[in-house]
């Protein structure tokens, strides 16, 4: 688990084909890896990646065909930046929100606005992630966790505090840009078990239908 704090920011030095999969190298800059061993699991862009290999100055991890399907990583090539952080301790202090590593799928900034010292982004997600989106609910973009600030349908604001945006890769961010997202996991286990024993229905989901008869809507 992770918290969507960034610890540093890294830079991909190599995308190396294994078969239909990749293995990624990842320069780790500031990240201290003094206590970092081989499996241990550091969020790379918001993907819980496990080490294979440390390198020196960073380590090297293995994207499956599923990874490479639900994240940018299929777009991402050798210097691309990255946002970095270690899989949380149990002494950990909680700053951000859950963080699962566990990427739901892509989205895109549509817009980039600066107001006052601030920069506010419009975030256009897949449609079939809004309904775990919320007002001044929580969501991960590329590993770190924020508040969303303002919904319309499928798309999402954002306002990013200069801090936030000088130590992760937020202040390079322009319109166009595919970003990784993970939703709030509360929100995904709390659809899950609102569907009871029709759980284990093939074909079984969430519908308004089923918000009424539990109760949910006047």
């Amino acid at each position: 688990m992770f918290t969507g704090i960034i610890e540093a920011v890294g830079t991909i030095t190599a995308l190396t084909p294994k078969g239909k999969d990749i293995s990624v190298t990842v320069a780790s800059g500031d990240l201290d890896l003094a206590d970092v061993k081989l499996g241990d699991s550091i969020a790379t862009n918001g993907v819980c990646l496990t080490v294979v290999q440390l390198t020196g100055n960073g380590y090297v991890a293995d994207l499956s065909l599923e990874t490479l399907k639900r994240t940018a990583f299929a777009d991402y090539q050798a210097g691309q930046v990255v946002n970095l952080e270690k899989a949380m301790l149990p002494t950990t202090r909680f700053g951000g929100h859950m963080v699962s590593g566990h990427v739901d799928n892509v989205g895109e900034i549509i817009e980039r606005h600066h107001t006052g010292r601030a920069i506010e982004f419009w975030v256009s997600a897949p449609e079939h992630l809004a309904k775990y989106l919320a007002e001044k609910g929580s969501v991960a973009i590329d590993g770190i966790s924020l508040t969303i600030n303002a919904i319309r349908g499928n798309e999402f604001k954002l306002t990013i505090v200069p801090h936030t945006a000088a130590e992760t890769t937020m202040e390079a961010f322009k319109v166009g840009r595919k970003v990784n997202l993970e939703v709030d996991v509360i929100a995904r286990y709390l659809e899950r078990l609102m569907l009871g024993d029709k759980a284990a229905d093939k074909q079984s989901e969430v519908t308004m239908d089923l918000l009424a008869r539990s109760g949910f809507l006047g």
